[in-house]
């Protein structure tokens, strides 16, 4: 597994990338958002850590520009401000997880393994990976969502999330056991990870999005998948 560190601290490039590598992960590191930018958009790595204050080009531009240019890579996006406001916005732009300095060590190790795993194999899909509900069809095998005859350009996480749902579709599923299920680790009482995710899937994909057909709210509960 190839990952790509954009951070500026020396001396936590330093610390991170011992570490990762002592995993078993192969680590390049860039010390400014402009060659994070251009690393990221030119080689093929599994997942980005990227600092948001950055030199040349800060993290939320970065995380931005790479979706727009189609690169699903799963970015972890480290964050020194602790206001809700800026991780979601983190997250809006494209980013998959976010992790607010300082931090242990062992909790970025566990939020890069789960960023890593692979999702759910799709079992209630046609034979050929194919999926379809209302005007979007998806073909799993490829990543690609189509809708109206349009590709949908959707994050790794925003994928993982609507992969699963559909996996199960009908059960309710808490927030908690979405952060769980998906991201990999258990929630904390104040995230908004799914939520910030569960609004882009239906902006993405839903015919009225303030009335979603198909992801739908469950009121007190969690969210569901109706088809």
């Amino acid at each position: 597994m190839r990952i790509l560190l954009v951070e500026d601290e020396q001396g936590l490039i330093i610390t991170l990338t011992d570490r990762l590598q002592s995993e078993g992960y192969e680590v390049v590191s860039a010390n400014d958002g402009k060659k994070g930018f251009e690393l990221a958009q030119n080689e093929r790595y599994d997942l980005v850590i990227l600092d948001v204050m950055l030199p040349k080009k800060n993290g939320y531009d970065v995380a931005r520009d790479l979706r727009q240019k189609g690169i699903t890579t799963p970015i972890l996006m480290l964050t020194a401000k602790g206001e809700t406001i800026d991780k979601v916005l983190g997250l809006k732009l494209g980013a998959d997880d976010y992790l607010t300095k300082p931090f242990e060590v062992i909790e970025l190790l566990a939020r890069v393994e789960a960023l890593l795993r692979r999702a759910p194999v799709l079992t209630h899909s046609e034979p050929n990976g194919a999926f379809k509900f209302g005007n979007v069809s998806i073909d799993f095998r490829r990543a690609e969502v189509v809708r109206k005859n349009k590709a949908v350009e959707l994050s790794a996480m925003e994928f993982k999330l609507l992969q699963f749902l559909i996996e199960n579709p009908g059960t309710v599923h808490s927030r908690d056991s979405l952060l769980d299920a998906v991201w990999g680790y258990d929630a904390t009482p104040t995230t908004r990870t799914v939520d910030v995710h569960i609004a882009w899937l239906r902006q993405k994909l839903e015919e009225n999005p303030r009335h979603p057909k198909f992801i739908q709210t469950v009121h007190g509960l969690g969210y569901k998948f109706a088809n």
